[in-house]
């Protein structure tokens, strides 16, 4: 089947606000096997979604709005849909209940225009919002399926994935099921040329490429008659790619991140592990904190981004930053051993680059990156040239930091083990 996605608001339209529900609901319908050929957004002006809404009723079997269901006299979604769809609309008594159960819970006072909200078409289905005043509304007719929903994510969201998706999946004559194979230290044109051979075969399961910041995801998506019939006919591609990828592949879980696996990694090993960061200013050190349980492992986290704070917190020698140079392979070699020597940890990483957009040279490029990681005494520094805006650079190093971190500590084990069973 196909879906078109409607994002209402003219705050999308200017910029005000980045239009995250369209990527969530994009992403969810891949995953429940729908085909998405257009996303709209619109702003709040009753002729222009009208048409909106119609062309996408001649080309789509369903259409996915979000926003424009307010209390306010611009929020026309419901009005104009139940328009489109020739049906008048009603006072649902039991959303006018919980729209003031609503208000009273929170001792505010209501005003007229919020019993608007509790004015349904007729024949539809009402979906409940317990996240706020603003009820989903679902209208079926002549094989097409309207679905409205709140436009603020911490109601659509919700609503979504506990009424919408189960309504969707229910349209599908078949399952769909989807793995995830996540991928790091390798960009995407050579994920896609490791595995063109399977995507040129493909027919059911199919494999998608999607890069993410430093990782490329590969979506793995077969139809079946039931998840378990699907399930079967994902496994053997998934093993495939595990297999061509290799430690590359850090894991097959849609909810584990690369941060979350890092910890995870630093936590079966019982590692410790400290930051010292340059140009990122601390944001590999917000990424490892960012997951539950890493206070077993983090220990400390250092912004050394001058060179007194380099030779003052890390001990490097004035002579080195002289000779090299504060962006260069040995000043990030010495910062992540002088952290581990007084941070006392297993595992340090190390940052040191020119985030741009002024100081760089034609020796030194703006985007030119050195990273650093010391596990148990063993260092390695990794040289990379990144593109893009300084938001961008930073971006791109914090995930080339965490990507090294984890080689480095897979390479050491490797290593140990392998010496171990030599003896």
């Amino acid at each position: 089947m196909i879906v078109e996605l409607i994002s209402v608001g003219t705050e999308i339209l200017l910029g005000n606000i980045v239009n995250t529900n369209a990527a969530y609901l994009s992403e969810k319908c891949a995953g429940l096997g729908l085909s998405c050929y257009y996303q709209d957004v619109v702003g709040d002006n009753g002729e222009r979604l009208y048409e909106t809404i119609k062309t996408a009723l001649s080309r789509a079997d369903i259409l996915l709005l979000s926003g424009g269901l307010g209390p306010t006299q611009d929020d026309l979604t419901k009005e104009v849909a139940a328009d489109v769809l020739g049906r008048k609309l009603y006072l649902h008594e039991e959303s006018k209940a919980s729209i003031q159960q609503f208000f009273e819970k929170r001792g505010l006072e209501i005003t007229d225009n919020n019993w608007k909200q509790a004015m349904m078409p007729e024949g539809c289905i009402v979906v409940e919002n317990p996240n706020g005043t603003a009820p989903g509304v679902i209208m079926e007719q002549d094989g097409k399926h309207v679905i409205l929903m709140p436009g603020p994510p911490n109601e659509m969201i919700p609503m979504f994935e506990n009424s919408i998706m189960p309504y969707l999946s229910k349209l599908q004559s078949c399952v769909i099921f989807s793995q995830t194979v996540k991928v790091c230290g390798i960009g995407e044109s050579k994920a896609e040329t490791m595995v063109q051979d399977l995507i040129d075969e493909q027919t059911n399961p199919t494999i998608a490429t999607y890069a993410k910041t430093g990782e490329v995801h590969l979506r793995v998506t077969a139809r079946a008659e039931d998840e378990k019939a699907a399930r079967k006919l994902v496994k053997p591609i998934v093993k495939e790619l595990k297999g061509r990828f290799g430690n590359h592949v850090y894991t097959t879980d849609d909810e584990v991140t690369l941060e979350r696996a890092v910890v995870d990694l630093l936590l079966a090993n019982k590692l410790t592990v400290s930051t010292v960061e340059s140009c990122t200013g601390g944001l590999v050190a917000a990424r490892l904190i960012n997951v539950p349980g890493v206070s077993e492992v983090f220990k400390s986290g250092y912004i050394t981004y001058s060179n007194k704070a380099k030779r003052r917190l890390l001990g490097i020698k004035k002579s080195t930053l002289v000779k090299h140079g504060a962006v260069s392979e040995e000043i990030a070699r010495d910062m992540a051993k002088g952290a581990a020597l007084v941070s006392k940890s297993d595992v340090t990483v190390s940052v040191t680059g020119i985030a741009g957009p002024d100081g760089g040279s034609e020796e030194k490029p703006v985007g030119l990156v050195y990273i650093g990681c010391s596990v148990c005494g063993r260092v390695t520094v990794k040289k990379c040239q990144f593109s893009g805006n300084r938001a961008k650079i930073r971006e791109n190093t914090v995930s080339s930091a965490l990507s090294l971190m984890r080689e480095c500590i897979l390479q050491y084990y490797s290593e140990v083990t392998f010496g171990s069973k030599d003896k």
